[in-house]
């Protein structure tokens, strides 16, 4: 799946001040530590100059201090380790918006990042230089095209095609090691297969994993949930329970065995993790009720109790989205 060079369109070009939304708004947010629960109809922002990366960056070197980055800290890198990344989503027209984190534990108004994104079947962001801001954007389509969006480039680089083997892909970190973030793909047959990444959008062959994972109805994880500074994932079974897969660091066995973190998890149409929501320095997770509410599970850091009890922070509106990354 070797990488190619697209030519940027007209249309492309004319999503600029869209696709680096996140500026002025994002910016000021986090410089002034202001809290905005992100509205049920909020509003598309103007232009601005700045991006969704940098606007990440202050975030981290907002939280940082020797509560967050100490020595008792086993990863050795806080930042990649629990990344600050919006909460995006497409909706039913086929426009991208981004949430940024506030410092309160919920997002900012929606901010345009691109439209015509109606082929898009899933999108996973990644951060390729383990600072913990995102660096680019993995998007799947129907068609099964795996393309890859820079932050600060608008050259789409397209990673090839054949993706629609898999029905779910997620990028949970650094699961092999090296700087880049990985990505994992699951077949219809139940198999999990690991890409890692090399830092620019591009990926190795594919190691598989193992199998058994189709029976889970939903996989999420982005940063590390244990204090271990390894990416862990979570899974949910079809019967609403919820288990954790701590990482392992070797990419040849990713995961250890799965250990129970709680039922009652179908509930919700979409799990997604953005990395640390409210800025503590603790992977953590968001889940989407039926009614269209978004709630949030603040991490702990601690593998056995990996989560604490939920946290109303979106009122409803969301299910106008149909697919959230």
């Amino acid at each position: 799946m070797a990488k190619t060079p697209a030519k940027i369109s007209g249309r492309t070009r004319g999503r600029i001040s869209a696709r680096l939304a996140a500026a002025a708004v994002a910016a000021a947010l986090v410089a002034t530590g202001a809290s905005a629960f992100a509205a049920d109809n909020p509003t598309a922002p103007s232009s601005a100059k700045a991006s969704v990366k940098a606007a990440a960056k202050k975030a981290i070197a907002a939280r940082s201090g020797a509560a967050l980055h100490g020595a008792a800290r086993a990863d050795g890198d806080p930042n990649g380790a629990y990344p600050v990344f919006p909460l995006r989503g497409v909706d039913r027209s086929g426009n991208e918006y981004a949430y940024l984190p506030d410092f309160e534990g919920g997002f900012s108004a929606r901010m345009q990042m691109d439209e015509g994104q109606g082929g898009v079947k899933n999108a996973a962001q990644v951060d390729n230089d383990a600072d913990g801001a995102p660096d680019g954007t993995w998007k799947w389509d129907a068609k099964g095209t795996m393309t890859f969006e820079p932050l600060t480039d608008l050259t789409t680089v397209t990673v090839g095609g054949g993706w629609n083997i898999y029905n779910t892909l997620l990028s949970p970190g650094n699961l092999g090691g090296a700087e880049g973030g990985d990505l994992l793909g699951r077949d219809a047959s139940g198999a999990l297969w690991l890409y890692l990444g090399y830092g620019n959008g591009k990926l190795t062959s594919r190691y598989k994993v193992g199998g058994g994972w189709g029976q889970y109805t939903a996989l999420a994880g982005n940063g590390d949930l244990t204090g271990d500074g390894k990416p862990d994932i979570v899974a949910r079974d079809a019967s609403g329970t919820l288990w954790l897969y701590k990482g392992t660091g070797n990419y040849k066995a990713p995961f250890e065995p799965r250990t129970k973190i709680g039922g009652g998890w179908n509930i919700y149409n979409a799990i997604v993790s953005s990395g640390d929501v409210d800025l503590d320095g603790k992977t953590d997770l968001v889940a989407r009720d039926g009614a269209g509410a978004l709630w949030l599970y603040r991490g702990t850091g601690d593998a056995a109790a990996p989560y604490k009890p939920r946290v109303k922070i979106g009122n409803g509106g969301w299910n106008t989205y149909r697919l959230l990354f």
